[in-house]
C-alpha cells in the first residue's frame, strides 16, 4: 500500500519503496531527423529558445538532485548534439559532487564530429538509436538519415572510450522487424549492447497502431531460432533484460514496455527541456521547475518540488492493456500528457 508521506530520512524512496537515483535530462526538443514513429511528417513547432531551460539552470537542478541521492544522469533530446555547446553541459554535469554516471541518448549524426570532446568534457558512454542496418531503409524511416553517417560516429565514440556502446533497435512490424536477427549477429563480431525495445504508442500517435508493435516474447523466439539465448547480468537497475548469444562479445537486451512492465523496478524521473518533471514517461502530472527556479526559488524549494515528483511517482503504466485496445496511453485516465511527441518528453 502507498505511503502517504515520504519518510525524511529516506527522501529519495518513493512509496512504493523504489529508490529514485537516475534522471533523464532532456536537454532540446529539436532533431535532425525525422523519424516515422517519432514525429509526424510536418514535424514539430519547436520551442523557443526562452522557452527551455539554461545550462545554468539544468546544472543547478542536477546538483539538488544529486544532494538528495540521484546518481545517474542522462543527457536526451530531441537530439542533443544539435544544440550549441552542448559539451559545456556535459563538463559542468561531470563536476557536479555525487553524479557517478553520466551518458547520453543520441541518433549519432553528429557524433563523428563530437565524440573525443564530449569524452574528454566527462560523458561515459552513449546509446545510438539505429532502426535499421539497411541503407536505403534507413534513410526511409528517419526520413533523410544517412546510415553510414551514424556508423562512422559509432567508431569514433569506441575510439573516443564511449564504451559500451548501446543501440537501441525498435522493431516494427511490416517495416523493420525482418532484420531483428541479423541485428542480434552483430553481438558476435562487436562488444556493442543490442536493445530491442517494443514499439510504445507515443510520439506520431498517427502512425502507431497495435498491430504494428512486435513483442518482446515474440522477439526473443526469431533469435532463439538461430541460437540459444544465456542470461546475464549487466546492472542491477534499469529496464533491460540482458542474454548473450554463445560466444558473443556483445549482450542482447529486451525493453519490454507493454508486455512485461519494468515500472517495479524504476528508478527514475524526467525533466523536459521547458522544465517539466514528469514521474513516469506516460504521467499525466507534470511539475513545473522553470516557473520556480525563474521566480527566485531557493535549492530548498526545488528539493521540495523534486521530493513531490517522487511521491506523486505512479506504481505503474496501464499503456499495454490500454493500446491493445487502440486507447490513448498514460498512467491515469486521458493519456492527454503521454500524447506529446517523444522529442518533447525525452527519449
Amino acid at each position: 500500500m502507498k505511503k502517504n508521506r515520504i519518510e525524511k530520512d529516506d527522501p529519495l524512496r518513493d512509496g512504493y519503496s523504489r529508490v529514485i537515483d537516475y534522471l533523464r535530462l532532456s536537454v532540446t526538443d529539436r532533431c535532425n531527423l525525422r523519424c516515422i514513429y517519432c514525429m509526424p511528417v510536418e514535424g514539430v513547432a519547436p520551442w523557443r529558445h526562452v522557452e527551455i531551460l539554461s545550462y545554468e539552470e539544468l546544472t543547478r537542478i542536477v546538483g539538488i538532485a544529486a544532494g538528495l541521492g540521484v546518481r545517474k544522469v542522462r543527457i536526451t533530446g530531441g537530439e542533443p548534439l544539435t544544440r550549441k555547446n552542448i559539451t559545456f553541459l556535459v563538463e559542468s554535469i561531470a563536476k557536479v559532487a555525487g553524479i557517478e554516471d553520466l551518458s547520453m541518448t543520441t541518433n549519432g549524426v553528429l557524433l563523428e564530429r563530437y565524440a573525443q570532446e564530449l569524452a574528454g568534457a566527462g560523458l561515459r558512454r552513449v546509446n545510438v538509436s539505429i532502426d535499421s542496418f539497411r541503407p536505403e531503409r534507413y534513410r526511409e524511416i528517419t526520413r533523410g538519415g544517412d546510415l553510414a553517417v551514424v556508423l562512422r560516429g559509432i567508431s569514433a565514440a569506441e575510439k573516443a572510450g564511449l564504451k559500451p556502446v548501446k543501440i537501441n533497435m525498435v522493431p516494427i512490424r511490416g517495416l523493420n522487424d525482418d532484420e531483428v536477427e541479423d541485428i542480434a549477429r552483430l553481438t558476435l563480431e562487436t562488444d556493442w549492447q543490442v536493445r530491442f525495445i517494443e514499439l510504445m504508442p507515443t510520439g506520431s500517435l498517427d502512425f502507431w497502431s497495435p498491430d504494428k508493435y512486435v513483442t518482446t516474447d515474440d522477439i526473443r523466439k526469431r533469435i532463439e531460432a538461430i541460437a540459444p539465448l544465456e542470461p546475464v547480468k549487466v546492472r542491477s537497475k534499469g529496464p533491460s533484460r540482458y542474454f548473450r548469444l554463445a560466444g558473443a562479445q556483445g549482450v542482447i537486451g529486451f525493453i519490454s514496455a507493454l508486455t512485461h512492465h519494468f515500472c517495479s523496478d524504476c528508478n527514475r524521473l524526467r525533466l523536459t527541456a521547458d522544465g517539466k518533471l514528469r514521474p513516469c514517461l506516460f504521467s499525466e502530472t507534470e511539475i513545473d521547475l522553470r516557473s520556480p527556479l525563474r521566480g527566485g526559488a531557493d535549492d530548498a524549494e526545488i528539493a521540495r518540488l523534486l521530493k513531490l515528483a517522487i511521491e506523486v511517482k505512479p506504481e505503474g503504466h496501464t499503456i499495454g492493456s490500454r493500446a491493445e485496445k487502440g486507447e490513448a496511453p498514460g498512467c491515469g485516465t486521458s493519456g492527454a500528457a503521454a500524447r506529446k511527441p517523444m522529442s518533447r518528453i525525452g527519449g
